[in-house]
């Protein structure tokens, strides 16, 4: 690996799948298998591993030598690779990024297991970190895995809820979504010893674009393409989920809409397939795609004018700005 240069956001991808692909020789080679295996495939199936490359690409922000951030780097994507997996145990989830879930693939108690076993290897990871930084990197790191606890069992909660606020839904995707982006962007910096004000400018970068990303995924989920999108579209119709979309047609909407939006949530027995058209048929009516596109951008602008702020050299932040970009040109 190279020093003393600035890496393309493609570079850091690169060093960032071989590192995982040196671990997850090491990890295959564990026994027993039956823990070790599942999260391989969890780990192999990996997407675009947004979350170790914003932890580089802040760490480079301030420094040339990328290694120190490594240990964070893989900490944080196996932590987010954990939360996924027992996700679609407690969502019911049987496809993710276009293969079958581990707990489809393997069983239930084996994605739980695995899954544990990820939550901690991911702290092993991180304690690989520096000393001069691991007690600060420790303490961000155990905030937003709370945090991110917190947010799934709000979004779990208000399945049940009749009445969730857009205030309450924005707070939980923030814990559930934005808190990760944010940590791992905080996390990169706080390696390379960026300057505190700095760091917290791009904490609040990161909050802001994840709450753009959950807000998008939101509408991935009703309007978007299947093979683009790597699960099935309409989940979160057929579980009620308290989605940015679903609270505002609730605001929006009046009369026979609402009323026919409120017996779809309500029914205990309907077909499935019947009841996403149905739904997204209310949507189209009441705009909500613009809507929530609008809501997007206004996050997206926010988090650029918080690393606009961020003071260092802008071509220094130019990988930066262009992975949020290209996060939020995710097709529908």
């Amino acid at each position: 690996m190279k020093d003393e240069v600035m890496y393309s956001t493609r570079e850091i991808q690169e060093l960032v799948k071989s590192s995982f692909e040196s671990e997850l020789l090491l990890i295959g080679n564990k026994k027993p298998a039956g823990l070790y295996q599942p999260i391989c495939y969890a780990l192999q199936n990996g997407g675009k591993r947004i979350r170790p490359t914003l932890v580089l690409l802040a760490c480079n922000l301030f420094t040339d030598n990328i290694r120190k951030a490594f240990p964070i780097a893989l900490a944080t994507e196996i932590f987010h690779n954990f939360t996924l997996l027992h996700d679609d145990i407690m969502d019911k989830a049987t496809v993710r990024r276009n293969k079958p879930t581990v707990h489809v693939k393997y069983n239930e108690n084996t994605a739980i297991l695995s899954g544990d076993a990820m939550n901690i290897l991911a702290y092993e990871y991180l304690s690989r970190s520096d000393n001069e930084t691991l007690p600060q990197l420790l303490e961000l790191f155990n905030k937003t895995a709370l945090e991110v606890c917190e947010g799934q069992q709000l979004d779990m909660d208000f399945e049940s809820e009749p009445l969730v606020s857009i205030d309450d839904y924005i707070n939980m995707i923030r814990l559930k979504t934005a808190v990760l982006l944010a940590c791992s962007l905080k996390s990169g910096a706080l390696a390379a010893c960026a300057p505190e004000e700095d760091t917290e400018l791009l904490y609040q970068f990161g909050i802001n674009i994840g709450l753009a990303f959950q807000l998008q995924d939101d509408l991935l989920d009703t309007f978007g393409d299947k093979k683009v999108f790597g699960k099935n579209i309409g989940g979160d119709i057929l579980c009620n989920k308290k989605t940015y979309l679903l609270l505002q047609a609730l605001n929006v909407s009046e009369g026979r809409k609402k009323k026919e939006l409120l017996d779809w949530i309500s029914r205990k027995e309907y077909i499935p397939q019947e009841k996403i058209e149905s739904v997204t048929s209310i949507y189209n009516d009441l705009n909500i795609k613009h809507i929530t596109e609008e809501k997007i951008d206004a996050y997206h602008r926010q988090a650029i004018n918080d690393l606009n702020r961020v003071r260092v050299p802008e071509f220094r932040k130019e990988q930066l700005f262009n992975l949020t970009s290209e996060m939020m040109r995710r097709n529908h």
